[in-house]
């Protein structure tokens, strides 16, 4: 798993020095049920769909 988590949330109890995350454990959401063709339809701006055909 990823070791440097990014958060621009300044508010976020989670949100540690450098804009790191602190959570023990990452949720990321998709706005389409379990499937998601894009990035906007996610709350992870890292997301990039996997190829299923």
């Amino acid at each position: 798993m990823a070791q440097n988590i990014l958060c621009e949330v300044n508010n976020c109890v989670h949100n540690m020095e450098g804009q790191r995350c602190g959570a023990s454990e990452i949720f990321v959401v998709s706005h389409r049920g379990k499937n998601a063709s894009k990035q906007e339809e996610t709350d992870c701006k890292t997301f990039e769909p996997t190829d299923l055909g």
